[in-house]
């Protein structure tokens, strides 16, 4: 039974995360919505809204608990600054700039510079499984955005340098998310990561700029599902399947992120995609399939 509960909140999760970047691009692309509008208000609904939820499962103690110490207080503010509003703008700009699929593959190189980064640090050699990872992440990414062309890139330049960001963005909301969670309930973290950043984005897009009433009602529904469906709810449920599945479970089934994100966009927006990207998509899903395959030994490592 509880398995059970554990594949039905990452597989839904996993599903509303890569539907939710596919919905925005039609926001942006049929309704005209500001994109810096759209982060900021998605920010600040859905920080509240997961605040509250950690309020209805633990009371609100814990809540404020975070800023009576000053180097978390900072370092939150670094993280919200940083690592969430880094992910969330640079992600959402890759999906203006270019579509959903792409974007959300791009981002998925995220743990490729996470090992460059500690092969940097750490100066020691790669392992072979390292070398398997950045060789898949190469392979997919060179058919994912060329389609097999040197000549042109199958996505606008400005979408792929948007998603190289929101990688590296990733990369760095990963490691240093790190010195919380050992202290903090995850949904105080990332509820209060998305106010910061939502608060700090408000300076310069603010919410109250965008007539609400001047969208349709379609638009409207849009709007709600990512916030709440694509954004909310989908965090929610990946920490609530952590409750039943092991990380290595939950990393395998939240794959089903950019397989959404690529289905929805070809067959929901009709954005082309050839047969090589297919590849390309392959590949970078092997990558991810093979370091979750893989977490176990490699955490032994570390």
């Amino acid at each position: 039974m509880d398995k059970g509960k554990g594949l039905f909140f990452i597989m839904t999760g996993a599903i509303f995360w890569g539907i939710g970047g596919t919905v925005a691009k039609k926001l942006f692309q049929q309704y005209g919505i500001d994109m810096g509008w759209f982060v900021t208000i998605r920010l600040l609904i859905a920080g509240l809204l997961l605040l509250c939820v950690h309020i209805l499962k633990k009371g609100p103690a814990d809540i404020f608990g975070i800023w009576k110490n000053k180097r978390f207080s900072l370092q939150l503010v670094i993280f919200g600054l940083v690592g969430m509003l880094g992910v969330q703008y640079t992600y959402m700009a890759s999906i203006e700039k270019g579509n959903a699929a792409v974007a959300t593959l791009l981002q998925y190189l995220a743990p490729v510079m996470i090992i460059i980064y500690l092969f940097v640090r750490k100066q020691s050699a790669p392992t072979r499984k390292d070398m398997y990872t950045v060789s898949l992440a190469l392979l997919g990414s060179f058919f994912l955005l060329t389609n097999g062309s040197l000549s042109q890139l199958s996505v606008p330049s400005d979408a792929v340098l948007w998603g190289i960001l929101s990688g590296a963005a990733l990369a760095f909301y990963t490691l240093y998310a790190v010195r919380f969670l050992a202290k903090y309930d995850s949904l105080v973290i990332v509820g209060w990561a998305m106010l910061i950043g939502g608060v700090a984005l408000s300076f310069i897009h603010p919410p109250w700029q965008m007539n609400i009433k001047s969208l349709p009602f379609e638009a409207c529904l849009y709007l709600i599902f990512v916030i709440i469906f694509g954004t909310m709810l989908a965090f929610w449920f990946y920490i609530e399947s952590l409750n039943h599945l092991s990380p290595k479970e939950s990393s395998l089934l939240g794959s089903l992120e950019p397989v959404a994100a690529v289905f929805t966009t070809v067959f929901w927006l009709k954005d082309s995609f050839g047969w090589l990207q297919w590849i390309g998509m392959s590949c970078i899903m092997a990558m991810v399939l093979f370091l979750a395959l893989n977490r176990d030994a490699s955490s032994n490592n570390t």
